[in-house]
């Protein structure tokens, strides 16, 4: 039925199409959950939205909700999850279409899975992916500017993520709740909204916490939790999914167990560790906030970057902030390719290239050639860190056209070497 839906696709002219967009992503997400029979009905389902940290976020409260004894599934940015299957997601899609997620919540429901876990973007929402999937509840992780050219302003952006709110509002689950991160300046947007439970966090209810290269130590209701991921948000994705877990009924001991069971996340900076002298770490970073706490992660080593910035077409105003962040606390800057779609990567290069001032970056278009180059730069000490792509499987080119890649198996790889 999906295949007739998108040949009916092909056949209408664009501007049309446009116009009726709406309607046609809102039938193919009824139509996906009248096929797999409503299953968001029969499990508990938890979705993550915000604009960073939340495939991280879903990490964490799937490992923490198996050291409770709890059967999981998951759907984010990184992978696949039904009970103790996984594979990865391969689809350069965050949250995929409608038909896909049912299937899936089909599949969790038939394995006799109690949690669905579901990374919710604003694109996803956009085109109603989440619709008939009934939320019993939802973390907020944070808001800044993003997907700014896609909405038409930062406000239509919150806008739409605020809409995941209110699905949740709308939803017929008993007992819904919202885990909302109160330091955020949205975060009392989505608290306001009309559930059964409303739990803000914050980074003082970590008090006393550590965040360095080595990683994070952070205190929950007196109970000492140690990781070894890197960085102050890694300190707020993990108080997240403790807070979700522990009103889910999660005892705090098997909250800390989860915690720092979860010894990497992929793409989520992520050590490659082949016995060099020198850190290699790949991140997702794709805004110059999340750039700037990823850098900051490992103050106090001398750092070299690759860094792609955004893809072609998109958000360009953002390419200027992502080189000023590079310039202020990378000693090495190594400009490569990304994803330029249907743009020339030397112009995207360029707009990243104005943001920088204090530093004269290489240009290095092939992004292999690039990581090489960052890792023969590096001494004993250093740390390379490669941002952009995280554990995206391929590096999109004009036409539609797909390169299968792996940054940390490239660096694996190149360090072999």
């Amino acid at each position: 039925m999906e295949k007739i839906f998108r040949l009916i696709k092909k056949l209408i002219p664009k501007r049309l199409f446009s116009a009726l967009q709406p309607s046609y992503h809102y039938s193919l997400a009824f139509l996906g959950a009248v096929r797999y029979g409503f299953p968001s009905r029969k499990i508990t389902v938890i979705g993550v939205t915000g604009t960073k940290g939340k495939s991280s976020v879903t990490e964490f409260l799937n490992s923490i909700l198996e050291s409770g004894g709890k059967k999981t599934a998951m759907v984010n940015g990184i992978r696949f999850k039904i009970g103790e299957k996984s594979r990865p997601n391969l689809f350069k899609m965050t949250m995929p279409g409608r038909m896909f997620i049912q299937k899936k919540l089909r599949e969790a429901v038939n394995a006799k899975c109690e949690y669905f876990i579901l990374e919710i973007t604003s694109e996803g929402a956009k085109q109603f992916r989440n619709k008939f999937i009934d939320l019993d509840g939802l973390i907020f992780t944070n808001l800044s500017p993003e997907h700014i050219e896609s909405h038409g302003s930062y406000e239509k952006y919150r806008d739409a993520k605020l809409s995941i709110a209110h699905a949740l509002e709308n939803s017929p689950k008993k007992n819904r709740f919202i885990v909302a991160n109160s330091d955020d300046k949205e975060g009392v947007r989505f608290l306001n909204i009309s559930v059964e439970n409303k739990l803000p966090f914050s980074l003082k209810d970590a008090a006393p916490y550590n965040a360095i290269a080595e990683g994070i130590s952070f205190t929950f209701q007196g109970e000492h939790i140690a990781s070894r991921l890197p960085g102050t948000f890694n300190v707020y994705n993990a108080l997240a999914a403790s807070v979700c877990a522990k009103h889910l009924g999660i005892v705090t001991k098997n909250i800390r167990a989860g915690v720092e069971s979860l010894k990497s996340i992929r793409g989520r900076m992520e050590k490659v560790d082949q016995g060099q002298p020198f850190g290699v770490y790949i991140d997702y970073a794709h805004t110059a906030d999340s750039l700037e706490q990823a850098y900051q992660s490992l103050e106090g080593r001398r750092l070299i970057c690759v860094l792609g910035s955004t893809g072609g077409g998109r958000d360009k105003w953002k390419r200027p902030l992502m080189g000023e962040m590079a310039d202020k606390y990378c000693s090495e800057i190594i400009l490569t390719n990304e994803d330029p779609y249907d743009e020339n990567p030397n112009n995207i290069i360029n707009d990243v290239k104005n943001g920088i001032k204090n530093h004269t970056p290489k240009i290095i278009l092939d992004r292999r050639t690039a990581i090489r180059t960052a890792l023969r730069s590096a001494n004993k000490g250093d740390a390379v860190i490669i941002t952009g792509k995280g554990s995206d499987p391929y590096i999109m080119g004009p036409n539609g056209q797909k390169t299968p890649w792996d940054d940390a198996r490239i660096a694996r790889e190149e360090l072999k070497k």
